[in-house]
């Protein structure tokens, strides 16, 4: 008696999904510069930071609650400037921060860093 064939061939949503995830990181690699690429990588560590000290909060404990919502915060703080600071540096994005340069918007995200973790560490207490 013959087993139940499996089939390897994927539905044609499904095939049609990866081909445009595969195109879309194709693309994202051949044409995103290398500096975008690195603060792209630092957004996806702040996201992965922010959901783990959610986890340990859920799943743990959340004991010294201002620390998870200091530390939480933080996170999301620094996403965003981070974000801005992606927006600012992007070549596409040139004519709608004319009159910022690069370097300018690098000082605007060390000191909104500044700022934003000396706020989060006077909540600690």
């Amino acid at each position: 008696m013959a087993g139940p064939k499996s089939s390897s061939k994927l539905s044609p949503a499904s095939s049609e999904t990866s081909v445009a995830v595969s195109t879309l990181w194709k693309s994202y690699l051949d044409q995103t510069p290398d500096r975008l690429k690195f603060i792209d990588a630092f957004l996806a560590f702040i996201v992965l930071s922010g959901v783990l000290q959610f986890v340990y909060c859920v799943l743990v404990t959340n004991f010294p609650f201002n620390a998870f919502l200091s530390g939480f915060a933080s996170s999301v703080g620094q996403f965003v400037l981070t974000a801005s600071l992606r927006a600012q540096v992007n070549p596409e994005n040139r004519s709608e921060f004319k009159e910022v340069s690069p370097e300018r918007a690098f000082a605007d995200f060390a000191l909104g860093s500044i700022v934003l973790h000396f706020f989060v560490f006077n909540f600690l207490g």
